[in-house]
């Protein structure tokens, strides 16, 4: 076999395994970081860091190891923090799922 022929399909090596789904329901994401650090953006801007340990319904959340950042700057550390849902503009996650 020369160099200008490429190999047969079976010494290929295999595809690349799909990137990390992203698709999937709010539900999903969410019970899936329950005990991960996640971030939690209120709609006055101020940012919640901490283990979310629980939430409802409703967007309640409950908060382990809590810092509370302004402008990116800690102003504060929590031990548990407890904010409710109709403050809540969104929540992601500040690690890998």
């Amino acid at each position: 076999m020369d160099e200008s022929t490429p190999p047969p399909d079976h010494e290929l090596s295999p595809p690349p395994p799909p990137p990390a789904s992203t698709s999937g329901s709010p539900t999903e994401f969410l019970k899936g970081v329950v005990g991960k650090r996640v971030i939690v953006r209120l709609t006055s801007g101020v940012d919640y860091r901490g283990i979310l340990s629980c939430l409802d319904g409703y967007m309640n959340i409950a908060l382990e190891q809590t810092e509370e950042h302004v402008n990116g700057v800690v102003t504060n550390k929590y031990g548990d923090a407890f904010i409710r849902g109709n403050n809540v503009l969104y929540i992601s996650t500040a690690e890998e799922i």
